[in-house]
């Protein structure tokens, strides 16, 4: 069927395509066929301007800080943040995030992930795990045989520094510290309590 721009409007306004966006918050956890841990892509990897999924709209929206954008005063994100469908976190409610160590990534792709490490944060006084992942296809991913925490600082010893600047300038100077660096199964742990 071919659309006129009036007859594409006409149908857009009316919510003929509201079926095609895809609503994230609905995926499950884990893949339906290989039961791996899934990640949706917020913030591709190599870009500063920080992205969130908005649930209510169904769009990737810009994180706002003290009423401005969200751009980290660094280097690019080194890999690809975003949010761990089918979990809850606190009062807001918020899914877990994680870090996906792969190539960039468009927003909104669905990754089927391997757990690694699980990084805390304190942001000005409020604790947010982030589970620290690998792509699970073998031809995705960039640091080859890194399938715990264990291979990752042993291979990767100045991986860890990276990450933790890269979350350490998200916000003003004093505003983020780390807590903690903790394991696959300690992330695996905090998946599981996650989960609706």
């Amino acid at each position: 069927m071919r659309y006129t721009a009036g007859l594409f409007k006409a149908a857009l306004l009316s919510g003929f395509f509201a079926s095609c966006t895809p609503h994230y918050e609905d995926l499950p956890t884990f893949s339906a066929e290989r039961k791996l841990l899934q990640v949706v892509v917020e913030m591709p990897a190599g870009t500063n301007h920080a992205r969130r999924y908005d649930p209510t709209s169904h769009e990737f929206v810009p994180v706002r800080r003290a009423g401005l954008e969200l751009v980290a005063e660094f280097l690019p994100c080194p890999g690809n943040q975003g949010f761990i469908p089918g979990t809850r976190l606190g009062a807001a409610a918020n899914p877990l995030a994680a870090l996906v160590l792969i190539e960039t990534q468009p927003t909104g792709t669905v990754l089927e992930v391997l757990p690694i490490g699980l990084l805390t944060l304190d942001d000005n006084g409020i604790l947010k795990p982030i589970v620290l992942a690998v792509p699970a296809r073998p031809s995705q991913q960039i640091l080859p045989d890194v399938v715990s925490w264990h291979d990752l600082t042993s291979r990767y010893p100045g991986a860890q520094e990276v990450i933790r600047q890269w979350f350490l300038h998200q916000g003003r100077l004093g505003e983020i510290r780390v807590v903690s660096w903790k394991d696959e199964k300690a992330a695996e742990q905090q998946v599981k309590e996650a989960m609706n």
